[in-house]
């Protein structure tokens, strides 16, 4: 096969690829980049999300108490971070949930995926609305779009000396758009890179476990991650919150208190998900669960002591939705979503105005009919 014919079936992929699922990484770039900056906007619109976050284990605990003590018992506190200063409290029926001030006053409830704009927008953006089938596309696309980074810059490489940095087209008609294509997917090209390959690696379950496993082969992952043997008792009403946080917190006292489950079938154990120091994820991967019939701890996880095969992945989502970094890396990230916002809509637009991609023939212009009685005198 020679070098023409390759660079031929190169740009045919690329262009026809791009034009049937430029709309979907469009979605995923646009609802990306809102949710880079979530909890900046929740700060703004929810009542009590700009407060400190309260690490007092006790204070913490008290809060515990009285959402699990209500006739309407959540099923997981989601507890508040540095960024955001609101438990979240999720239901069995997870169409449900509501934001509670860290003092324990409810300040938002919601009754439908809906009702929050985070929650649906979270939910296109991982899911397509359509549960795990719609994970399952969206981590091909981030294949896909890996493929277009790649494809993209062998395309750009023979065109390289026409280059110009521009972040929208100077000319919005076609020729002007495809260059401006071309050109913004090379200089956002590191990037996409990074941000398509950990989002395809966290969405489908292949990449993401077959990447834990060739970087720990010898290593029994699902045992790494099991909870204890031990059985728990049935759920107590009369558990010390307080003093369960504590004694979570000597176990771990570099970590944050993240997120307290109540046991989902019998025998169940509760679990408290704590982030330790260095590590990357938002929640954690630092585990320490509870019997519930009196709050004793039955065993313990040391995110930092994982496999090195269980650390990399976990490292996946954080990278894919800066959650690492700080605010210079979220720019970073939100320019990434922007460039495939445009990438996304540009490449269907200008995919189909001409799919075979070869250039328009102009009509010729139909000549003057000449007046063979012009300068002779009329006949009247």
């Amino acid at each position: 096969m020679g070098p023409s014919l390759l660079m031929r079936l190169v740009r045919l992929a690329h262009r026809w690829t791009g034009g049937l699922i430029g709309l979907l990484l469009f979605v995923l770039g646009l609802t990306g980049t809102v949710l880079v900056f979530k909890d900046d906007w929740l700060r703004a619109v929810v009542p009590h999300a700009a407060e400190a976050r309260v690490s007092d284990p006790k204070i913490i605990g008290a809060a515990l108490d009285r959402a699990f003590a209500s006739s309407d018992r959540p099923r997981s506190v989601v507890l508040a971070t540095d960024r955001l200063g609101v438990h979240r409290l999720n239901y069995e029926d997870k169409t449900r949930g509501a934001y509670v001030a860290q003092s324990g006053q409810v300040v938002a409830r919601w009754y439908s995926l809906w009702a929050r704009p985070e929650l649906w927008v979270f939910d296109l953006h991982h899911y397509l609305l359509i549960g795990d089938t719609g994970k399952t596309i969206a981590g091909i696309a981030g294949l896909a779009g890996l493929g277009f980074v790649i494809t993209g810059v062998i395309l750009w490489w023979p065109t390289r000396r026409t280059f110009v940095f521009a972040v929208l087209p100077r000319t919005w008609k076609r020729p002007g758009i495809v260059k401006h294509h071309r050109d913004m997917g090379v200089w956002s090209a590191p990037v996409l890179a990074v941000v398509l390959a950990t989002g395809a690696i966290v969405a489908l379950s292949p990449l993401y476990d077959g990447l834990a496993k060739a970087l720990s082969p010898r290593v029994d992952l699902e045992a790494a991650m099991a909870q204890p043997k031990h059985e728990g008792g049935p759920l107590s009403a009369d558990l010390d919150w307080s003093a369960m946080m504590t004694a979570a917190q000597g176990r771990f006292p570099d970590a944050e208190l993240r997120i307290v489950s109540l046991p989902t079938k019998p025998g169940g154990l509760i679990g408290l998900r704590m982030r330790r120091a260095a590590e990357w994820l938002p929640n954690g991967r630092t585990q320490v669960w509870f019997d519930p019939s009196d709050g004793r701890i039955l065993g313990t996880r040391d995110a930092l002591a994982l496999p090195l095969g269980l650390r990399v992945v976990n490292a996946q989502y954080p990278i894919h939705a800066a959650k690492v970094g700080g605010l210079a890396y979220r720019l970073v990230v939100a320019i990434a979503g922007v460039a495939l916002t445009l990438l996304g809509s540009l490449a269907v637009v200008t995919f189909w105005s001409n799919p075979s991609g070869l250039p328009k023939r102009r009509r010729p212009r139909a000549r003057p009919v000449q007046d063979v009685g012009a300068g002779r005198a009329s006949p009247d």
